[in-house]
């Protein structure tokens, strides 16, 4: 008898059917169709998802807290369904050593309300074999974006390569060559895209394309960059703004400037594509907020990025509802591909597995509004987008979202465990 069987319309094994699930000590111990439990919840005739794990988000948690902390962006996360997020490294101080990730760890460890894992940033001379036990994966900027971690040298890259493989890690790469990133004046969207052109992405990628690292190509946005994916074995992200805006179509707002940029609606047609045919692992939101305040300075002077976390997963599983999107692929690029590729005991309703999950009503697909948001950057372009936001979501067997509100305890908890000495 498990201390919680929780019963309804489950995803398991890649079909939706009646299951009950036990939990104990926050894992899932029972899959059946009869389960005997201490407390029982029963979600009737709405389906039970793994959570989704955001392998992609920046809560600006230390140093750059009046756009984010890890607080504001875990709870929004989590409002969206997604149980576990890993954060990149740069923040204010950078998480570049043993010693600033070690702290940033202790700065945050208190705060999320989802689990999360730490990236540690590579830059000319990283130590990362001093990190390796601490990080979820390491982050490789090849073109400049927030923060000073731009690593641009042949030599450097390939250490840092090197020293990633046999550390066993994933290296996330923001692939943009530095080299063909262009510095002329911009006024509008189309003007940073052709400063950052698709050939800066493909040629980034194939300066990679040699190793036998685990190489993950972050917020791939363009043809190129998917034809030069083609020939590496590496795993990749695409993010919902890649997806459903392009610079063809959309006003030249400096809340639509990203890095890498918006491109054509080909490419953003083209992504669509790949990701519904698995040639891009999975979804990463490259959560990225910047105040209003910061967004609304003239265009050249506006930072690159915008918020996601809490809209990707919900937009998404909104076409899934309208049959515009594979619901077997849904599953596999939100929750059981970021927990194969970063070795996440999650992503799945399988026995031992983490217990955390979104449930979902199906009947319940509504237009976006940003007061209903949890971000602290107040904004968000997919404002009046439809979405399927979870009725309920579970972290390790507990109720933490439960009809629009919170009903658990703030506990979300690192997924790299490490001793402090």
């Amino acid at each position: 008898m498990s201390e919680l069987v929780i019963e309804g319309r489950a995803y398991v094994k890649g079909s939706i059917a009646n299951w009950c699930i036990g939990i104990d000590n926050g894992k899932i111990s029972e899959i059946g169709k009869n389960l005997k439990g201490d407390d029982r919840i029963n979600f009737k005739d709405s389906i039970i998802f793994p959570g989704s794990i955001d392998p992609h988000v920046h809560f600006r948690d230390p140093g750059l807290t009046d756009k984010e902390d890890f607080s504001t962006g875990s709870l929004a996360a989590a409002f969206a369904g997604v149980t576990c997020v890993l954060d990149m490294p740069n923040t204010v101080p950078p998480a570049v050593s043993k010693n600033s990730l070690l702290e940033k760890k202790e700065q945050i460890s208190k705060k999320s309300w989802v689990d999360y894992g730490l990236f540690a940033g590579c830059v000319p001379g990283s130590d990362l074999k001093s990190m390796a036990h601490y990080a979820v994966g390491f982050k490789l900027f090849m073109g400049s974006s927030t923060g000073k971690l731009l690593v641009t040298e042949e030599s450097d890259i390939q250490k840092i390569l090197a020293d990633a493989k046999e550390c066993n890690k994933v290296l996330s790469v923001h692939a943009e060559d530095e080299n063909l990133i262009k510095k002329d004046p911009e006024k509008n969207i189309s003007d940073h895209a052709k400063n950052r052109p698709p050939e800066a992405e493909a040629t980034a990628i194939n300066r990679l394309k040699e190793s036998d690292c685990k190489v993950n190509i972050c917020h791939v946005s363009s043809s190129a960059g998917l034809d030069a994916l083609q020939a590496t074995n590496f795993t990749s992200e695409v993010t919902a703004h890649h997806l459903f805006f392009d610079k063809d179509s959309i006003e030249n707002s400096t809340y639509a400037k990203v890095n890498p940029p918006l491109r054509s609606r080909n490419d953003r047609f083209a992504l669509m594509k790949a990701l519904i045919d698995g040639r891009i692992s999975m979804i990463g939101s490259d959560h990225a907020p910047h105040t209003i305040e910061d967004k609304e300075q003239e265009f050249s002077y506006a930072p690159s990025g915008m918020p996601g976390v809490e809209t990707s997963v919900p937009v998404l599983l909104a076409m899934v509802k309208k049959g515009q999107f594979p619901l077997e692929r849904f599953v596999n690029a939100v929750s059981e591909k970021p927990a194969e590729i970063f070795n996440l005991n999650k992503g799945s309703i399988e026995l031992g597995k983490d217990a955390d999950f979104m449930i979902v009503n199906p009947g319940r697909v509504e237009a976006i509004k940003v007061k209903n948001l949890h971000s602290k950057c107040g904004w968000s372009l997919f404002e009046g987008f439809d979405a399927l936001f979870p009725q309920a979501v579970m972290l390790g067997g507990d109720l933490l979202i439960e009809e629009g509100s919170i009903v658990g305890d703030r506990a979300g908890k690192d997924v790299i465990v490490y001793s402090k000495s």
